[in-house]
């Protein structure tokens, strides 16, 4: 679909079930980490960030009854550093706004963004920016970026989820990271600073333990997708309980 600047932006759309449950349908737009280019391919099966945990959760989705939508980079942001500093900006949200509106209307059902690692911070600039039939139902954020690397030769290393407005987030919102994550970028500990800027009505944050750890020291290299920080062999539980409060429950 258009986006900005007459770039495009596809999406691999799996519709949710017709026989949706309570609420009706849910559609989940999902925001992978790292440079956000999954490389879409003519059937919309994603050629690069395999191992990103939320590509890895699409059929779980499905499973639990939702509609998912893996969002690939704009046209113009499939270079080396992917979204990098895009990922703050007004252009962004809106683009994913496009993305909301259009699949609402396929749908006629809500619309949730789902953001993990850097993705968080895509999800939470939409969250806050938007408004009316573009914005979301409601925001997932996991393994957010809350910690930035100042001084990098390149900016945008050291933009987190903090970089945004959060406090222009009014709805329903969940946070959710591993003790065991080892990623510099992702502490669970710095969670709680989200929530304490967040004015939203319904909140939860919650920090997931057990699985199979990571080995090593704190670093970089802990932060991929099959890791802690990836939620690896953990993926069906933090699938059910993001699916418990999407619904209006608790995780």
């Amino acid at each position: 679909m258009e986006s900005h600047d007459r770039s495009t932006t596809h999406y691999a759309f799996l519709p949710p079930p017709r026989t949706a449950g309570p609420g009706g349908p849910v559609t989940l737009v999902l925001l992978a980490g790292g440079s956000g280019h999954v490389d879409l391919d003519d059937k919309g099966c994603p050629r690069a960030l395999k191992g990103n945990s939320l590509v890895r959760l699409i059929p779980v989705f499905g499973a639990a009854g939702f509609g998912t939508a893996l969002v690939d980079a704009p046209s113009d942001f499939h270079g080396e550093d992917g979204l990098g500093g895009f990922r703050i900006a007004a252009l962004h949200a809106q683009d994913l706004g496009k993305v909301i509106a259009d699949l609402r209307a396929r749908t006629q059902g809500s619309v949730w963004l789902v953001g993990t690692s850097r993705g968080a911070i895509s999800a939470a600039n939409a969250g806050a920016r938007l408004s009316g039939p573009s914005a979301p139902d409601g925001v997932v954020l996991t393994s957010a970026v809350t910690s930035g690397q100042r001084g990098a030769k390149k900016a945008w290393v050291a933009q987190t989820v903090f970089d945004v407005s959060l406090e222009d987030i009014r709805l329903p919102l969940l946070v959710v990271g591993h003790a065991a994550d080892k990623c510099l970028r992702s502490p669970a500990n710095l969670m709680g600073k989200i929530m304490a800027r967040i004015r939203s009505t319904r909140q939860q944050v919650v920090t997931v333990t057990g699985g199979p750890g990571h080995e090593g020291s704190p670093g970089l290299e802990a932060c991929e997708g099959r890791a802690p920080h990836g939620f690896v062999d953990q993926e069906a539980e933090v699938a059910a309980g993001m699916a418990r409060f999407i619904r209006g429950g608790a995780y």
